[in-house]
């Protein structure tokens, strides 16, 4: 049987996962021995490090591709929760969740992402599930428990994973079921009376097919209080489980796993710290940023995202191998947001999310030990993207609501292959492409109510004047994303590479466009729906990008290094947001998406582990040293927005590409030595990122300076792993940092500096003054401990 390594350059560096906790040098030192042919063979089939970024299993080293991998052995070691908690120490990565949310996801990878979760608007950051894509971010904010592995691909992955995966690619592997009955259990108690419990079990029914699962309860009370509610804000209430049954695999030609998943998020809604007075009430800013005071509690607040996949593997002899992935999900989210984060009714907006996709992929895998490897494949995507809400502005007319349906759903078919060939032992060229056929249908209704909130949220107001827009159009998109790459190896422990890859993320409709405002292009004094639908319609965006890098084992296994130097030109950029205007001459909101032109975003990445010393102190202990670094120099080259009285102007030197901090670096040091017959593992990291901004318009209320984090682990681990107890600190020195918000206030339309008025921001949607921000984590500390039966 193969036995894996995984490779982790995070938190604690080499981490490997052998069916439990290994010695995290053991690969460096296999590796550093592996220096001929026989010696390489050895090495692949007893200790080769292993990701699949390129869908097939490799040594990492082997990859040109910027991976970082977290096996789940490091993630418990360092107490992660969730899925964000990697962007700690992934370079140039952000993954947070979005605003008024635990559980949808805002990701961000060398500048590329999408932070805004309503239908129409595709992600960016493609997030995989046991190589399941989550079409949606809502309910992609995944807990951390029964975790395999996490593999972080940077750069664009168009070829292997298709579309909306142009900024890179984030990949969640769940564990195999073992041969054997297996019982776990795994406890946790912390700050803010968190209580998390989490119950595994597997057992064999025979020699082929084995049933396993797991239940998580995930408890904590809020960081703050909602001042008008009396709840909790930024608590955690979920339920999650996971059930598996696995035919064959562990020496058999085929394995089949059949999964399936349910998630219940019944957290309190998070409500925002306002940044400025109230500039009707006169309220004034809280103290605590975690305190809120959003009046808003209908609907009551709910996540429930639910799937069924089956991933099947068949070796069909001679180097072929045969996968078939095939899924099913739905999610359905109710969230009351609260904008100006105040009692009044003035930016309310409660909000339904409902999503569905149906997929398969199948792939043909070859590799028969010789010169070729790779594979070609089939995928198809069939998606509903729902959603409803309103925004209500009672401090403008009497109870004045905007309701927005916009259903957009997309159908996808693609084809792809890749392929590496060796050319000589020292030099390999990898080419692939993938072609994919994308239809998107919209289906989009604004209309306004007056005397209360829409019917669908159980409001009283009535239907005022004709809708806004009623639209329902539909757009085709075809594209053919390649890639390619040179490596050169001069021994097994080096490669120097240089690749060049594409990728697209889809266009689609604004759900928030107001189609009365498109403008009559024939001067006709009617609007067509041709021109309406050219109005709220955007482009597909693509990026282009090169790299040259290099992974290697240095110092006899002592160091390991991992460099990459990257440049992406990015066009045809979406830029999705909302804005104050004016319609049928009623105050209301417009969305304002557009292609707004060009950018340019080039930098480096480093990772690195070194093994400072062993022996230091007691035989057999062991220092390690982790680090990790990116770079970006990212600029928007053209940034086109229309200005009243202006027209269509480039404003591209006033703008800033979001979410994406010019420096991100961690360093982690690490002890770990014999205590008893079981094993004491000691860890401390530190990370900073460089100012971030939250929106392309820079504002000083919103914009997070550069900051640092510090985070402590001590786990002892008893012998034969029967049981681990660790103490956990993360956020030391409890560090206030803004990570999202919301903004309607008056701002130059070119430079984006903020319109004042005797010192105060001037309100643009509601009467309040809309500046609402949303926070990391505080300092938490917590004890776990986990049994083995």
């Amino acid at each position: 049987m193969k036995k894996m390594i995984v490779l982790a350059t995070g938190m604690s560096g080499l981490v490997v996962l052998a069916g439990g906790a290994a010695n995290p040098v053991m690969a460096q030192e296999i590796a550093a021995d592996a220096n001929s042919a026989d010696a390489a063979q050895e090495f692949q089939d007893e200790g080769a490090i292993i990701v699949t970024a390129r869908r097939r299993e490799e040594r990492l080293v082997d990859v040109p591709i910027a991976v970082t991998a977290y096996s789940g052995e490091q993630l418990l070691q360092r107490g992660a929760t969730d899925v964000t908690d990697i962007a700690q120490t992934t370079p140039n990565t952000t993954l947070e969740a979005s605003r008024g949310t635990n559980s949808t996801l805002t990701a961000f990878i060398r500048g590329v992402g999408q932070q805004d979760p309503v239908s129409g608007f595709e992600q960016g950051v493609g997030i995989y599930l046991d190589d399941v894509y989550l079409n949606r971010p809502q309910a992609a904010v995944l807990d951390i428990y029964e975790v395999e592995r996490i593999e972080v691909l940077r750069g664009p992955q168009g070829t292997l994973y298709g579309r909306n995966t142009i900024g890179g690619a984030v990949k969640y592997v769940t564990r195999q079921l073992p041969q054997e009955f297996s019982l776990k259990a795994r406890a946790a108690y912390g700050s803010y009376n968190q209580i998390d419990g989490i119950v595994t079990a597997s057992a064999p029914l025979n020699d082929i097919v084995r049933v396993g699962g797991s239940v998580a309860r995930l408890t904590r009370d809020g960081f703050g209080e909602n001042l008008t509610t009396g709840l909790d804000n930024y608590d955690k209430d979920i339920w999650a489980g996971r059930a598996s049954v696995e035919l064959g695999g562990y020496g058999e030609p085929v394995l089949i796993r059949l999964t399936g998943d349910y998630t219940k998020d019944k957290s309190n809604p998070r409500g925002g710290h306002r940044l400025v007075v109230g500039q009707l009430s006169n309220a004034p800013v809280l103290s605590d940023v975690y305190d809120t005071r959003g009046g808003l509690i209908d609907p009551a607040q709910e996540v429930e995202a639910y799937g069924l996949s089956m991933n099947v593997s068949a070796d069909l002899g001679a180097g072929l191998t045969l996968r078939s992935i095939s899924a099913w999900r739905q999610d359905d989210s109710a969230s009351p947001i609260d904008f100006d984060a105040l009692p009044a009714v003035d930016v309310d907006v409660p909000a339904f999310y409902r999503n569905e996709q149906l997929s398969q992929e199948v792939q043909l895998l070859y590799d028969d030990g010789g010169a070729l490897q790779g594979l070609i494949g089939f995928y198809y995507l069939d998606a509903k993207a729902d959603t409803q809400f309103d925004v209500r502005l009672f401090t403008t007319l009497a109870g004045l609501t905007g309701f927005t349906e916009a259903n957009v759903d997309t159908e996808t078919y693609a084809v792809f292959g890749d392929f590496t060939f060796d050319l000589t032992e020292q030099f390999s060229l990898s080419v692939g492409g993938r072609y994919t056929w994308d239809e998107r249908t919209g289906s989009i209704l604004r209309q306004n109510y007056l005397g209360g909130g829409s019917p669908v949220f159980g409001g009283a107001g009535v239907p005022f004047g004709s809708p806004l827009t009623n639209f329902n159009g539909k757009e085709d998109y075809r594209k053919f994303t390649p890639r390619a790459s040179l490596s050169f190896q001069p021994t097994i422990d080096h490669n120097l590479y240089a690749s060049y890859s594409k990728g697209f993320k889809g266009g689609g409709f604004d759900p928030r466009g107001v189609g009365v405002n498109a403008p009559d292009l024939d001067g006709n004094s009617l609007l067509s729906d041709a021109e309406i639908s050219d109005f709220l319609s955007f482009d597909p965006e693509t990026v282009e990008s090169y790299e040259i890098g290099y992974k290697g084992n240095l110092l006899n296994g002592d160091l390991y290094v991992a460099l990459a130097a990257f440049r992406m030109d990015y066009t045809d950029v979406q830029i999705p947001g909302s804005v104050a205007c004016v319609a049928n001459g009623i105050p209301t909101f417009c969305g304002v998406v557009s292609n707004a032109g060009k950018a340019r975003f080039q930098g480096v990445e480093v990772e690195a582990n070194a093994r400072l010393a062993r022996d230091l102190l007691t035989g057999g202990d062991r220092m390690n040293l982790a680090l990790s670094g990116g770079y970006i120099d990212a600029k928007y080259k053209e940034y086109i927005t229309n200005i009243a009285g202006l027209g269509p102007t480039d404003v591209a030197d006033f703008r800033q590409v979001q979410n994406t901090p010019e420096f991100t670096g961690s360093a982690t040091l690490s002890y770990s030595t014999d205590l008893g017959d079981g094993e004491l593992a000691v860890s401390g990291t530190g990370s900073y990122r460089s100012k971030t901004y939250q929106f392309e318009i820079p504002n000083p209320f919103f914009d997070q300076d550069g900051y640092a984090l510090f985070d402590a682990n001590i786990v002892y681990t008893a012998p034969g792993d029967r049981f681990s107890i660790g103490l956990h600190g993360k956020n030391l020195l409890d560090k206030r940092y803004k990570t999202s918000g919301y903004t309607f206030v008056a701002a130059d339309p070119i430079t984006g500096d903020l319109a004042l008025n005797n010192g105060q921001v001037i309100p643009t949607l509601g009467k309040e003054g809309t500046l609402t921000a949303f926070y990391g984590n505080p300092r938490q500390v917590f004890v776990s401990a986990t049994v083995n039966f």
